[in-house]
């Protein structure tokens, strides 16, 4: 038997992934680009539904509250989206609300002088100045080390070796957000789970007038069947006589979003009552019309500010800022971009920063992060495309001004998200463990992992980045309360968040013991010499038809 060839053992690494229709600047037809669009606002829905849908009723809101909450973080969503899109890193994210956010938040909630107001609306609107006031100052974290270059340079440190679980642990470290979810309505959340994963892989070469229709718009047609599934479940009184909590699961029509919102929303708040009656006056108001103003800044009253709140606050935007940086790098393979150079990443932490301003002043209820399941569907897409983003994000301006229409979409079940969140979580990264984190782990190719200081690295960074924060989850649990539990609440909320997230264990395990450990006769194990070329925007011909400012606008700011 003839002996193999070398290429016919292992693959050469590669810059850039395979297989992709589209790249970060190629555009799908208009129409295609829309229904792709759309596709990126349906998945960013749940999140944006989630998190009001959660801390709302803990703030002393209403149902009505919730819906203004929920289309003002769509508005926000969007305006960011774009922000980064178009001036940011320019790669093809979605800026959306951020779970890292919640043990700062859930403090001020519980604040005791917060507390003690017994008026519920009165709560609502004090706790939510307050979590905007906190939101505000925090943002500066990022604003400061974004356009100072500072994150940018501290990213030096960063070598493929040590991104891997960093990456990686952006899509592991959300796993409860997938199949524990999914096992609370099993009876959507499981043929939901195979019908996207059906759709997406098994059958993604059927074509229509050459177009991949089901790899393509997987999402889009798995989640308008269970939709559709569930609610006949619903109507034809499947759930009646089901516990109250399987109800709240399972049912379409238990979250109060389309019954509160209203038909339209003014797109001018600054025009008086009087006018706008006047002109509407002759609408009879058994159609159900209702007026109220589009998201503004300080529509929630003035901002109030806190020192403890707002250091709380920063340890969720320093997370944010970590978690982000995976979140970019993914971004790029998935678009087949080159990583984003040191000045660029820091240009899109520093427009994430003023997006998180942006939450503070609009009341959002939350900061924001670059949306993992988002950048996961670029890759069961095989579409980069910037444009696609940008148009998801015109929906979610859209819809958020359309009240009514936008929370028609939010009332899918949280369950249907959760079997895509499964999928998508996983695919940040692609290349192998079922789709599982892979991206990051596709990083490991530029490095030595035949070397044991690699592996002991790799495997101990992930290994902690999984089983801290999953202490601190467990202990919070038990104990209603995380274990850094002293007098000082700032700083309990500090270590709490910091160590609840699975990137930022990861990276500050990872980071320290790649550049500690050997590290002098080991840039070449490492990968750092195929990083090298990405750290200037000059030190591949590439960066600058990727990240090159709109407009213009780079004779302006030129890179460093």
């Amino acid at each position: 038997m003839e002996a193999p060839k070398p290429e016919e053992i292992s693959h050469p690494p590669m810059d850039q992934l395979q297989g992709l229709e589209y790249c970060i600047d190629s555009n799908p037809s208009w129409g295609e680009a829309i229904a792709l669009g759309f596709q990126h606002y349906i998945l960013a829905l749940g999140t944006a539904v989630m998190i009001p849908t959660f801390l709302v009723p803990l703030m002393g809101g209403t149902d009505n509250d919730k819906v203004r909450v929920v289309q003002t973080l769509l508005f926000v969503e969007g305006i960011n989206t774009l922000l980064q899109t178009l001036f940011g890193t320019r790669l093809p994210t979605v800026i959306g609300g951020s779970w890292v956010f919640m043990v700062p938040i859930i403090s001020i909630i519980h604040d005791s002088s917060l507390v003690a107001i017994d008026d519920p609306h009165l709560r609502f609107l004090s706790t939510m100045r307050a979590i905007q006031g906190a939101l505000i100052v925090a943002s500066s974290v990022q604003i400061i080390l974004g356009y100072s270059q500072l994150w940018g340079i501290f990213s030096r440190f960063f070598s493929p070796l040590g991104m891997v679980p960093v990456i990686s642990l952006v899509g592991f470290g959300l796993f409860d957000r997938g199949f524990p979810v999914v096992g609370r309505c099993v009876e959507i959340g499981i043929p939901m789970l195979i019908l996207f994963v059906a759709f997406s892989q098994y059958l993604k070469h059927f074509q229509t007038k050459q177009l991949p229709i089901l790899e393509r718009f997987a999402l889009l047609i798995s989640v308008t069947v269970i939709w559709a599934y569930a609610h006949l479940l619903t109507a034809s009184g499947a759930y009646k006589h089901r516990p109250e909590l399987t109800q709240t699961h399972c049912r379409t029509d238990r979250a109060n979003l389309i019954s509160s919102a209203p038909w339209l929303v003014v797109v001018f708040p600054s025009i008086s009552k009087v006018t706008i009656s006047n002109v509407f006056r002759h609408i009879p108001t058994s159609m159900g019309f209702s007026l109220i103003k589009i998201p503004y800044p300080l529509q929630w009253g003035a901002p109030t500010f806190d020192a403890g709140h707002a250091f709380g606050m920063m340890a969720a935007v320093f997370v944010s800022m970590i978690e982000s940086t995976g979140a970019f790098k993914a971004a790029s393979r998935l678009a087949s971009a080159t990583p984003p150079p040191a000045h660029v990443l820091s240009r899109g932490i520093g427009w994430q920063g003023i997006g998180i301003l942006f939450d503070g002043l609009f009341g959002t209820v939350t900061g924001s992060t670059v949306s993992v399941e988002n950048v996961g569907l670029l890759g069961t897409t095989r579409v980069g495309s910037r444009r696609v983003i940008q148009i998801s994000a015109g929906f979610m301006i859209f819809f958020s001004i359309l009240g009514k229409f936008g929370a028609l979409f939010a009332s899918i079940p949280f369950t249907i998200f959760a079997a895509v969140y499964c999928v998508f979580f996983g695919l940040v990264g692609y290349d192998s463990l079922a789709f599982s984190a892979s991206v990051g782990l596709s990083f490991l190719q530029f490095t030595n992992m035949n070397s044991l200081r690699n592996l002991f690295i790799t495997g101990v960074s992930m290994f902690l980045g999984l089983s801290i924060p999953e202490y601190f989850r467990e202990y919070t649990a038990g104990a209603l309360h995380g274990p850094a539990h002293t007098e000082a609440g700032w700083f309990n909320d500090f270590l709490n968040t910091v160590f609840l997230s699975s990137p930022t264990v990861a990276l500050i395990v990872a980071v320290f013991l790649d550049n500690t450990l050997d590290y002098k006769d080991s840039a070449r194990d490492r990968g750092m010499p195929w990083w090298a070329k990405f750290r200037a925007f000059k030190g591949d011909s590439r960066n600058e038809e990727f990240y090159t400012l709109p407009f213009n606008l780079q004779r302006f700011f030129p890179p460093s």
